[in-house]
């Protein structure tokens, strides 16, 4: 890949060339705006790294002028623009006008790499051949068009250091997409560490975050151990993030731009090293326009987008999933799957699935559950589980669902010789998503993988 560099500092144009021609890229650089379009009709450049300001003038006008020109004469390059911490709003103005990117002077060699390497990869990679485009084994479930296509992007985003944001109604799979972009990335032997910001409150945010020293605050016996700490060198998965407060995205803006973090009760800053892959059911773009959510954090988290369409969008896949599920509830419990015929399949893919995936599942696992003796299940076997699921003040009734849980993964448990990975599998969830329900339900378990 070709970079041209675009910045007055005759020594920072140097020092990048020196670092990215030793990382293999084709690099030339020029000092003034003026000749910018000449050279790039003559090099044609696939990436441009280019500076807000090139006189004593440091509104960064002069940058977002260029960055229009170069986008307009030529859309087919991507352009990283270099600022200073104190002009990262400017930079905001030039995601909007198109720049992939933007790095904090003075930058970092292996921050700056990885995002050059991200955008390579996301936007000037071949075209994938048919043995490359081939979806490798995974837990996501459907053959729909747009799921395919969320799944070709899960695998062309994997191999990036890329922060993506995945969003999507509640019950229609973040967490599984979080947690597969993890297992086919470069850092998949390292930490996948969840964090549901929803449920940390704001006065607890910093120490749970970043951790805390001793005697940082009253009831700080001990050190503690914050996730970003936890997830170095791997993955942080900060589910819910539109329900953090502004107070809280100004702590969580720094640490994602600067790459450093000071535990609660300490003054030395700690080096991070994590892939942050965000999520939420909010609209984080009207979020903005109501002043709920920082714009510079969005662009932050957002350099790529997933977005998981609801259940009633996908329809196609609603006869998949439903096998899946039944055939992990079977196998779990050593018993051959029921026979659907066709009219029970399309009646269950014309039902409303407000919870999505998470609702059908449930809906599935309940009837087979109910019903392991039957060699065949239909219509009037799931009648009964969508009124369960109806909201009924006052009824009992909403509780055995929670209590047949509870029972299933006991039994899933005792199966498999009490191992978390096996017994997630059988039930068709991810393992971090059975610890949490382990912890929620006070089950007891050995420590097996």
């Amino acid at each position: 890949m070709r970079i041209l560099i675009i910045d007055d500092d005759r020594t920072v144009c140097s020092s990048l060339k020196l670092l990215l021609s030793r990382k293999g890229f084709e690099v030339d650089s020029i000092n003034s705006p003026m000749i910018a379009e000449e050279k790039i009709e003559n090099f044609s450049p696939q990436l441009v790294l280019l500076d807000m300001n090139f006189t004593i003038d440091t509104s960064g006008k002069q940058g977002l002028k260029l960055l229009r020109i170069i986008r307009n004469r030529f859309p087919d390059i991507s352009i990283i623009l270099m600022t200073g911490w104190a002009t990262v709003q400017l930079a905001v103005e030039g995601m909007k006008l198109g720049a992939k990117d933007f790095i904090a002077k003075p930058w970092d060699n292996k921050d700056l790499s990885s995002s050059i390497e991200s955008i390579q990869r996301l936007y000037h990679h071949k075209k994938l051949d048919d043995s490359d485009s081939k979806i490798s084994s995974t837990n996501i479930i459907g053959e729909s068009q747009i799921m395919q296509d969320i799944l070709l992007m899960t695998e062309k985003v994997a191999l990036t250091e890329a922060n993506i944001l995945v969003t999507g109604e509640s019950g229609t799979g973040k967490e599984l997409i979080a947690e597969t972009i993890h297992q086919k990335s470069r850092r998949k032997d390292a930490p996948f560490v969840k964090v549901n910001l929803g449920g940390i409150p704001s006065s607890l945010f910093e120490s749970e975050i970043f951790g805390h020293k001793k005697g940082a605050f009253t009831g700080a016996h001990t050190d503690r151990e914050g996730r970003f700490s936890v997830a170095h060198s791997g993955t942080i998965f900060l589910d819910e993030i539109g329900e953090l407060t502004m107070d809280c995205q100004v702590k969580l803006l720094r640490v994602l731009q600067e790459k450093t973090y000071e535990k609660l009760g300490s003054s030395n800053s700690v080096k991070t090293d994590v892939r942050v892959i965000s999520a939420t059911n909010k609209n984080l773009v009207q979020s903005i326009e109501s002043q709920s959510f920082r714009e510079d954090l969005f662009y932050r988290i957002n350099l790529i987008n997933i977005h998981l369409p609801p259940l009633r969008d996908r329809k196609e896949d609603i006869p998949l999933l439903i096998n899946y599920f039944v055939e992990n509830i079977s196998s779990l419990y050593s018993t051959d799957p029921p026979f659907l015929d066709d009219s029970t399949y399309r009646w269950l893919s014309e039902q409303e699935y407000k919870g999505n995936i998470r609702q059908l599942k449930n809906i599935v696992e309940r009837t087979v559950l109910l019903n392991l003796n039957n060699n065949e299940l239909k219509k009037a076997d799931f009648m009964p589980a969508f009124e369960l699921q109806k909201p009924q003040i006052g009824n009992s009734q909403a509780l055995n669902l929670q209590n047949l849980e509870i029972q299933t993964i006991k039994k899933a448990l005792a199966k498999f010789d009490h191992s978390v990975s096996a017994s997630a599998r059988a039930l068709g969830i991810t393992r971090s998503s059975l610890y949490r329900r382990l912890e929620k339900y006070g089950i007891p378990h050995e420590s097996k993988i």
